[in-house]
């Protein structure tokens, strides 16, 4: 019994991996079709309610006011303008792509959840040395979104 829903299990894989594959204009190679499960809409949710948290936690997540950090907050929009209008981002106009800046000089990240949600540590933007550095690291992190890559 076991063997047969491991066999089961194998079959139905192969045959949704080669039905989901589409073949380049020679025929030869094959690119796999992006698949998810979850809707635009429950990508947007979640990063909401990650965002939620987030903000609900400033012991571990002090996020900076842009009313006091309004110049901070503008070069990373124009960074993340830059990007969306590069016209290499699928889901530019689905998600509102949020900003938020955390203060922690000793963390060099930055992340972005599902549905475009962008947090920024002012050590990554401390860090860096150019403003293409961090448009690079964005770009990745608008990339996971856009991308869909956590659902």
């Amino acid at each position: 019994m076991k063997n047969n829903l491991s066999l089961f299990l194998l079959i139905t894989g192969l045959l949704i991996g080669l039905s989901s594959c589409k073949k380049d204009e020679d025929g030869v190679s094959c690119e796999l079709i992006p698949f998810n499960a979850f809707t635009l809409a429950q990508d947007k949710e979640l990063g909401m309610q990650v965002a939620a948290g987030i903000a609900a936690d400033p012991k571990n997540y002090p996020i900076l006011s842009e009313s006091q950090y309004p110049a901070s907050y503008a070069y990373i929009r124009k960074i993340r303008d830059n990007i969306l209008n590069s016209g290499k981002v699928t889901n530019k106009s689905s998600f509102d792509w949020p900003v938020y800046i955390i203060k922690d000089d000793k963390t060099l990240n930055a992340f972005c959840t599902p549905g475009g949600y962008i947090f920024v540590y002012t050590g990554l933007i401390k860090f860096l040395d150019t403003e293409d550095d961090l448009a690079g690291v964005l770009g990745h992190e608008i990339a996971h979104a856009d991308k869909r890559h956590s659902s």
